[in-house]
């Protein structure tokens, strides 16, 4: 009897620790959103159109909110409806790490999820600038990359190299940037020059190529200035 109440008290300590030492990135509601999470969201929000004639299921956001992260889903209107029984285990509100999205909502709603970690990181940038700012005139600028994009000063907001997010197309160090009114943006140009090499389009200069990562990607290019195509480049466009 001692024996076997030994090895249940291992087994429970094993299973324990194995919890324990799971990594976060490991757990199922942290990973990519999967082909059948997408398409369970998007066939709700489709009977959710059809049934509303038009109409969309998002939290009410200001006018002013980037056009990626401006159409957020509200779950509890499609669990109301029927349309889900569940939120995805990879969905914010579930206590993942992705927030689900629409693009294009007005023309042809179209699930994609934000990956929040990257929100993390813009955060606690914003945070330091806002310190820095409460004591300077002008945002830490560093070079300028093209007219109206700046690299960070990041030693002026006392980090010890400059700031990034990891991309959530290609898992490349995505260098974070600033416009000319300080405020923070992503720079998606290695992503969107990969893509333009990859993908069969036909954009043209002033198209916003943004779209390309849309059409191909389950992710939503979050923070992100717009781009256009220049000499078969990448470019910011600025108004």
């Amino acid at each position: 009897m001692r024996i076997i109440g030994q090895v249940i008290a291992l087994s429970i300590i094993l299973l324990i620790l194995s919890g324990c030492l799971y990594p976060d990135n490991k757990l199922s509601k942290n990973q990519v959103p999967n082909e059948v999470q997408l398409n369970m969201v998007q066939t709700a929000i489709d009977h959710y159109v059809e049934r509303h004639q038009g109409l969309v299921p998002i939290r009410t956001k200001t006018s002013d909110t980037p056009i990626f992260q401006k159409y957020i889903i509200d779950f509890k209107v499609l669990k109301q409806e029927g349309l889900v029984e569940t939120t995805p285990a990879s969905a914010f509100e579930n206590g993942g790490v992705y927030q689900y999205v629409l693009v294009t909502p007005e023309e042809n709603p179209t699930v994609k999820v934000i990956d929040l970690r990257i929100t993390d990181e813009i955060r606690s940038v914003q945070h330091r600038l806002n310190t820095y700012r409460s004591e300077n005139i002008y945002p830490p600028f560093g070079e300028e990359i093209e007219k109206g994009v700046y690299s960070i000063n990041y030693k002026a907001l006392g980090l010890d190299s400059p700031p990034y997010v990891q991309s959530p197309y290609s898992q490349k160090n995505l260098p974070i940037v600033l416009d000319t009114n300080g405020d923070l943006f992503i720079d998606y140009r290695a992503d969107l020059y990969d893509a333009l090499q990859s993908f069969d389009h036909d954009y043209t200069n002033g198209d916003d190529i943004r779209y390309l990562l849309v059409d191909h990607y389950p992710f939503a290019p979050a923070y992100s200035l717009p781009y256009t195509i220049k000499d078969g480049e990448p470019v910011f466009v600025l108004e």
